[in-house]
């Protein structure tokens, strides 16, 4: 997390030897291009807040497109290297039209797409993990990815993520969705906003509960904006019962 923490903030220089992998996420709230090594370790990343894409669904296709553009510019200029091929993720419920979609945003970039990725899985590309649950809590959804042996078993995609806390803290303070974003991910106003938004947290635990029910989970891994609200998971292990 620190090595992709750094390559967020100080993306540097990519000798022309190293090959690298392409990522794009266009998420709820923000949308993100990484670049990593070979085996996945983070070199260079960048993002920016777009609302562009709803409940996985890309529905200011121009907006998307200008946005990819941007930060493959802004990470070639960083990097020294051209980003011509990558892949893309979606929410595991997304439709064939809708993953054609994504695809088309990033080829319409410049970025060739290799490959269509559901969340939870490149998550756990990055995680490695054999067994458990993956809950990627987005922008717009939540999504669970249930493993055994290194295999994903189940995989549910639900709408409730941090758009929705965003929402719930602008009506509660009476102010612009921007002015609750900006808030919400101000590390000063997490224990005043963490009873705001209580419920819509449980909301999301009770979701990973009903994926996991059933399928003799003994760990959850959080992962997503909104996993870093301190508060979570604690909220999560009362729910589900699993740490």
């Amino acid at each position: 997390m620190k090595q992709a923490a750094g390559a967020l903030k100080r993306p540097a220089v990519i000798p022309a030897a190293t090959p690298i992998k392409v990522g794009v996420d266009l998420g709820t709230a923000f949308t993100v291009v990484v670049v990593t090594d070979e085996a996945g370790h983070p070199l260079a990343a960048a993002n920016v807040f777009a609302d562009v894409v709803r409940d996985g669904v890309v529905w200011d296709f121009t907006g998307a497109q200008q946005v990819v553009r941007g930060l493959k510019r802004r990470l070639e200029e960083a990097t020294g290297r051209e980003l011509s091929q990558g892949s893309v993720t979606i929410p595991p419920a997304v439709t064939t039209a809708d993953h054609r979609a994504h695809r088309y945003v990033i080829e319409g970039a410049g970025i060739d797409c290799t490959a269509v990725v559901d969340e939870t899985t490149a998550a756990n590309t990055v995680l490695g993990i054999t067994d458990g649950a993956v809950v990627d809590i987005g922008g717009g959804t939540t999504g669970v990815a249930i493993l055994k042996d290194g295999e994903i078993v189940a995989n549910i995609d639900e709408p409730t993520g941090g758009t929705h806390l965003s929402l719930v803290i602008a009506g509660a303070y009476k102010i612009p969705f921007e002015k609750a974003e900006r808030r919400k991910r101000s590390p000063k106003w997490h224990a005043e906003l963490l009873p705001v938004v209580r419920p819509t947290l449980e909301k999301v635990a009770t979701i990973v509960g009903r994926a996991v029910e059933g399928h003799d989970v003994d760990i959850i891994h959080l992962v997503g904006g909104t996993a870093a609200f301190p508060g979570i998971a604690d909220i999560m292990t009362d729910i589900t019962g699993v740490p």
